[in-house]
């Protein structure tokens, strides 16, 4: 990551740690937490996470901006979501996702932890 642009730096006065190779920087903001997560090239969910979080798919909601890269979200019944920056994005859990291309994706997100389906009035799971 290079360290001269404001987007990948850590940021001052949040809890920065590398989560699977992911670095997530985290401010409690109320109620809620607001979430930047740099995903580096390469990263896809299923290869970096899975073993580490026990679960098969990312069970997590994630609703914010993706404010640069390209990611692809994937669920179990072939539905698919190509997303590129500047974009807001909203994110059902039960997916896998990966980077797309050699750029980091970043993503700012707005979350309730374990509450956050519930509190943004988002379906527990992908619907059509």
């Amino acid at each position: 990551m290079h360290p001269t642009d404001p987007l990948l730096a850590p940021m001052r006065g949040a809890d920065h740690r590398d989560v699977g190779g992911v670095a997530l920087d985290v401010v409690s903001a109320g109620s809620g937490r607001v979430k930047r997560m740099v995903y580096p090239p390469g990263f896809r969910w299923s290869t970096h996470m899975k073993a580490m979080v026990g679960t098969e798919l990312c069970m997590h909601a994630h609703v914010g901006f993706l404010a640069r890269g390209q990611i692809r979200i994937e669920y179990p019944d072939g539905c698919s979501l190509d997303l590129a920056a500047p974009q807001v994005v909203a994110i059902e859990p039960g997916h896998d996702g990966w980077v797309v291309g050699a750029e980091p994706a970043v993503l700012i997100e707005f979350d309730f932890e374990r509450e956050t389906v519930q509190r943004l009035g988002m379906p527990d799971s992908h619907r059509h």
